[in-house]
């Protein structure tokens, strides 16, 4: 892992919530993605640093959830 390819996964992940304007669950993202939790958690980490994602907990039953949404500014 190097920042060439934490800075890609980063691009796959911010793609995909661009794609689609809703909130995607951690697992709807490694199902979409095809990355590896250790890619997709250095994704979001380097996504929120930039301001580009929202991060939601939540618990839904006995799991905890994380939630991402992409923070898209107009004007």
């Amino acid at each position: 892992m190097n920042i060439q390819s934490i800075g890609e996964s980063a691009g796959i992940i911010w793609k995909l919530l661009h794609g689609e304007h809703r909130k995607w669950d951690y697992q709807e993202v490694k199902e979409a993605t095809g990355l590896s939790d250790r890619y997709i958690n250095a994704a979001i980490g380097w996504l929120a640093r930039e301001g580009k994602v929202t991060i939601e907990e939540a618990k839904v039953g006995r799991k905890n959830v994380i939630y991402l949404e992409l923070n898209y500014y107009i004007g």
